[in-house]
């Protein structure tokens, strides 16, 4: 290593010996992932206490560095690819994806536009396009499309708030990017949609008060009539409804709303449908799934996570729009040092205005190593295994006398709760994590108390799911 503390750089032959040694570390981890506590036992600070106050002085190399992460970080980790973690929904990566993310470091592209790497804006063209063949999207959506085209957005969040962006310059004819947002502007979603919708109507200037949540039914999906009621309210009290954020799986229950319902109103008052599927549009894969996504060509734009059950390590959300120039007009931003032939003849996709960012990195890579890696069929067959054990699990629950199922659970979650009541789950789901053999989370559902069971880790098999189901049911005898 002494060529590189003369230099100051790792040179090619010190990145190769270095390369190898992180490698087989991120091999052995993945190996032995199952062998650690899947929570995060460490109390808040104890990392930061850890590490040197100062930075260090003089360089060190891989070979020292490495037992530190051991030391220091392995313990503040939570273990997402544990084959036993069936928190939240799952933030998955795999090898073919690890090796796709770092070919992308390697070559280090800022794709903002298409002239600064052709092969990074032409690459996520093509794969989103594969992405529509794959899901069974409407054509429109295609990049090839005279009007439409897709783009990979950090994360679902993001991919709302562009879609609001584009429907608010949309319905004002661009009024509230030229003078501000002074109309009395006004969209919906329902009570049980993601979080994130809130923060984008915050981020977009448009106020919380002026976010309806409407009610779900007892299958906790979005009411069409509760939503046509409150738009029709809100027309006669003087607002300007102009949004609406369907979901094709819910946070708390995998809840899917009636999208052609939800269109059909949607389309007689003027208003832009986005379709959230964050987690359950990977479903659409399997042919015998896509009912979920029944309606998805009324919507104006559509947005799923291929980092949550397609193998794609973090952050990876798949954006369309129907009409990629409502979306480029409200975000494009063009200062003299970014014009250039190929963009000013209207030649190219220049990705920088399909989004909030400038900068942007090279994501495709991942995705194109994960698609030639498994093939479609490989994650159709994950896929319909991960339902099939989320069956199982349900008619394990459902033989239980001693606990009940709360929400519908087609895919791959399912919501149950011990029918001995609120204080008996939480006290079931806070054994059951500190035993370290699993991590479960909790969700409210009509106010109860719940307990969610996520099934979708890359390295998750069926005995896994047997082993967790038994821990459950021996502990919910001390519940």
């Amino acid at each position: 290593m002494n060529r590189m503390k003369n230099n100051f750089h790792m040179l090619p032959d010190d990145f190769r010996a270095a390369g190898h040694k992180v490698i087989d570390w991120v091999a052995d981890y993945h190996a032995h992932v199952e062998d650690f506590r899947v929570l995060s036992q460490v109390k808040p600070g104890e990392i930061c206490d850890g590490l040197p106050d100062s930075p260090p002085q003089q360089g060190d190399s891989v070979t020292n560095i490495l037992p530190d992460i051991e030391r220091h970080v392995l313990p503040g980790i939570t273990h997402w690819q544990s084959p036993n973690f069936y928190a939240y929904f799952p933030s998955n990566n795999s090898g073919p994806s690890i090796l796709g993310d770092l070919v992308s470091s390697g070559l280090g592209v800022q794709g903002m536009l298409w002239a600064t790497s052709p092969a990074c804006t032409e690459v996520e063209m093509k794969m989103l396009d594969w992405l529509v063949q794959m899901l069974g999207l409407p054509e429109h959506f295609l990049n090839s499309s005279k009007h439409g085209g897709g783009v990979i957005q950090d994360s679902a969040s993001s991919a709302t708030l562009c879609a609001l962006l584009a429907a608010r310059e949309q319905a004002t004819n661009g009024q509230t990017n030229e003078e501000g947002c002074r109309l009395p502007l006004v969209c919906y979603t329902s009570n049980q949609a993601h979080s994130h919708v809130e923060k984008d109507v915050k981020v977009a200037g448009l106020g919380r008060k002026n976010l309806r949540l409407i009610d779900v039914d007892q299958e906790f999906a979005m009411r069409p009539e509760a939503l046509e009621r409150q738009i029709v309210e809100d027309k006669a009290a003087g607002k300007i409804p102009f949004f609406v954020c369907a979901t094709i799986g819910t946070t708390s229950s995998l809840a899917i709303d009636p999208i052609p319902e939800i269109a059909a109103i949607c389309k007689r008052h003027g208003l832009w449908l986005h379709v959230d599927a964050a987690m359950a549009g990977t479903a659409a894969l399997c042919p015998e799934f896509r009912w979920t996504h029944n309606g998805v060509e009324l919507a104006d734009s559509y947005a799923f996570n291929p980092h949550k059950w397609m193998y794609t390590n973090f952050d990876c959300t798949a954006f369309w729009v129907k009409d990629r120039h409502a979306l480029i007009n409200s975000l494009s931003v063009v200062p003299e040092y970014l014009r250039n032939q190929a963009s000013e003849q209207g030649e190219v996709f220049d990705y920088r205005d399909w989004h909030v960012p400038l900068g942007r990195r090279f994501r495709a890579l991942k995705l194109w190593f994960v698609i030639r890696h498994y093939g479609v069929e490989g994650l159709q067959h994950h896929v319909r295994q991960n339902v099939a054990w989320a069956q199982e699990f349900a008619a394990w629950v459902k033989a239980d006398s001693r606990f009940e199922l709360v929400a519908p659970h087609p895919l791959s979650l399912v919501c149950f709760r011990l029918k001995s009541g609120d204080a008996a789950s939480e006290q079931l789901l806070k054994r059951a994590n500190e035993s370290g053999k699993i991590f479960i989370s909790h969700t409210k559902l009509d106010g109860k108390y719940v307990l969610r069971f996520s099934i979708g880790q890359a390295k998750t098999e069926r005995h896994h799911v047997e082993a967790a189901w038994k821990l459950i049911s021996d502990l919910a005898d001390r519940s």
